[in-house]
């Protein structure tokens, strides 16, 4: 496996570990018939959990159980990227790869920053033509998760936790509107984001981010749309 180190301090990276990486690659993704790229910040890269505890490796998991040969998936995430930080990551990698499906999961850190709804439009739109040409330019083979709400987490005790839900929401409207006038699916898991407050065992050591647990309702919660976009 080929680990590219890049390592940046902000909130959303407050635990060094070895998840901090530009790309992970998986080595063995053309024995299966289909390929799988997943883009994303620390939900994606899963920040203080093991590698097989990600939401989208624990999906291709299932997805394999279900009869369906999906690879583990190449991953460009790191932990405390805006939407313009994934992108100019993306340029970096240099990868070329056309992908039977691609996951995109990014916004917290664009909430975090207090960066505006117009830029994040801008720029997650920008990234959603990114994730269609890595879908050989066929956006029904893209889907994009919704941001949690980590206003909910232990972390964010002491935050105004209604403002941060709120802001997330708003972020995620836009997410949502961005893809169906693009004609790819969303999935929305901030709900059980909501719900596992008070519950320490939907989330990592850190108290901010998402231990496999919980990972594993997001990667549930996408099989249905990833079963129908592996039939088109």
């Amino acid at each position: 496996m080929k680990l590219i180190f890049f390592i940046i301090p902000f909130l959303f990276s407050c635990t060094k570990s070895t998840t901090e990486q530009n790309m992970v690659v998986n080595p063995n993704a053309s024995a299966s018939m289909y390929s799988f790229l997943s883009l994303g910040d620390s939900y994606t890269i899963g920040e203080s959990v093991s590698a097989a505890d990600r939401w989208s490796v624990q999906l291709a998991g299932m997805l394999r159980n279900q009869g369906l040969d999906v690879a583990d998936p190449d991953i460009i995430a790191r932990t405390g990227w805006t939407t313009a930080e994934l992108q100019d990551a993306i340029t970096s990698s240099g990868n070329q790869k056309k992908y039977a499906l691609v996951s995109l999961m990014i916004g917290v850190n664009n909430q975090y920053r207090g960066q505006s709804q117009d830029r994040y439009r801008t720029e997650f739109k920008s990234l959603l033509q990114t994730a269609v040409n890595f879908a050989n330019g066929k956006a029904d083979h893209v889907f994009v998760l919704s941001t949690p709400d980590w206003g909910r987490s232990p972390y964010a005790s002491s935050q105004n936790k209604t403002q941060i839900g709120e802001q997330i929401d708003q972020f995620n409207a836009i997410a949502k509107d961005e893809c169906q006038k693009a004609g790819i699916a969303f999935v929305d898991i901030t709900p059980a984001t909501r719900a596992a407050a008070g519950d320490d065992s939907q989330f990592a050591s850190d108290g901010l981010h998402y231990s496999g647990k919980q990972m594993r309702k997001w990667a549930e919660a996408a099989i249905p749309t990833v079963k129908e976009i592996l039939k088109k």
